[in-house]
């Protein structure tokens, strides 16, 4: 199999279709919505607190009907 030598993104839109949820080993959780805030927390946090991240969907905004 022949894999790309390159990469070329194929949006500039945000990619926003998940939220992540870290998870401490304390029990303890923080969700965020974007992955740079997951990687920040990640690697500030002292390696004996992480547990593991979840990548969860997010919640759709249900919107008014304009029918009957």
């Amino acid at each position: 199999m022949n894999l790309p030598k390159t990469f070329s993104q194929t949006c500039d839109k945000l990619y926003d279709r998940h939220d992540y949820r870290v998870n401490f080993s304390n029990g303890n959780s923080l969700v965020f919505d974007n992955y740079e805030d997951v990687q920040r927390t990640w690697f500030q946090t002292p390696h004996q607190f992480l547990g593991y991240v979840e990548v969860l969907d997010k919640k759709k905004i249900k919107t008014k009907s304009k029918g009957f």
